[in-house]
């Protein structure tokens, strides 16, 4: 597939600090670009030859402010405040965190016509083709919503965007320790049984690493803007599955105590639509879940033994 190459090109990365950011970071630096993050607080300092932005991208004079000093080429918005609860305290959050927070970001892009503006969807918002029309968290209807800004954008205003929908991202980094994978790990590290739902929600799990080559991907692929790039395996595998393969690797004979946890309503079940992402950006997932997985519990062991994490 003929690709634009992004090497030597100016990428600003939105929520950089983060878990897929702070990856993608590294990866745009390794390519030769010139990169440029923003965030509320100052990046990691071991991500090198990043210039790091502070602001509140829920402020429409920061983003515009920052856009037209960066002058970006690309831009990757990943900031956002993720939080999956049903509770009526995550609607304003989520409102101006994921979605004002896109909204800004896309009124400044068209005012400086950027090369192209990626954002970061999820599994969890509905599908846009309306076949879900329910959103099921505050989380998920700000991305299905910011979503929906992004196609507009495009349409109206020719704002070369393209969504990523994320499927469930893990892998080395992950400091919320309140998501699944790396809250079972830290708990079997501490020989405790971890205390979950029933485990019988199918999730489609992408390695953060295939992930940043799948942004990537579509930063490159040409004549995609308007559309939303799934970015995930193609597979389904159940909660109990993932938590059962960590038990096996980290502490065979612990019994994690499913059903301690009440399931989430209205859970959505979907699986990436690969066959389209191969087709229009060339990519795939290179890493398998026991591979992954393997990685994953290497790099938070390595980090309980050098201090930078304290069970």
């Amino acid at each position: 597939m003929a690709t634009f190459s992004i090497s030597g090109q100016t990428a600003l990365v939105t929520g950089g600090g983060g878990f897929i950011g702070s990856h993608l970071c590294r990866a745009l630096v390794e390519i030769g670009c010139d990169v440029h993050a923003i965030s509320r607080r100052m990046g990691p300092r071991e991500i090198g030859n990043v210039r790091w932005w502070r602001g509140d991208l829920t402020d429409a004079a920061t983003v515009r402010e920052t856009l037209a000093a960066v002058q970006p080429d690309l831009i990757f918005h990943l900031a956002s405040y993720v939080a999956g609860s049903r509770d009526l305290a995550c609607v304003l959050p989520t409102f101006h965190n994921n979605l004002v927070s896109t909204v800004n970001l896309l009124t400044a892009a068209a005012e400086i016509r950027c090369r192209r503006v990626m954002l970061a969807g999820s599994l969890e918002e509905a599908n846009p083709d309306g076949s879900s029309a329910v959103p099921c968290s505050p989380y998920a209807a700000s991305k299905w919503a910011a979503s929906a800004y992004g196609r507009m954008f495009y349409t109206l205003y020719s704002v070369p965007v393209v969504t990523s929908r994320l499927f469930m991202v893990y892998g080395p980094g992950q400091m919320d320790h309140q998501k699944l994978v790396p809250y079972v790990i830290l708990s079997l590290l501490k020989k405790e049984a971890p205390r979950l739902s029933s485990g019988l929600r199918l999730v489609d799990w992408v390695y953060v690493g295939d992930v940043v080559e799948g942004l990537l991907a579509a930063a490159q692929a040409p004549g995609i803007e308007g559309k939303t790039i799934d970015v995930g395996s193609g597979k389904l595998v159940p909660i109990r599955e993932i938590v059962n393969q960590l038990t096996e690797l980290i502490e065979p004979g612990t019994q994690p105590s499913f059903g301690a946890l009440a399931d989430r309503t209205l859970e959505r079940v979907c699986a990436a639509n690969t066959e389209e992402t191969k087709v229009l950006t060339g990519w795939t997932v290179r890493t398998s879940l026991a591979e992954g997985l393997q990685q994953t519990i290497n790099w938070y062991r390595q980090q309980v033994r050098s201090g930078c994490l304290v069970l």
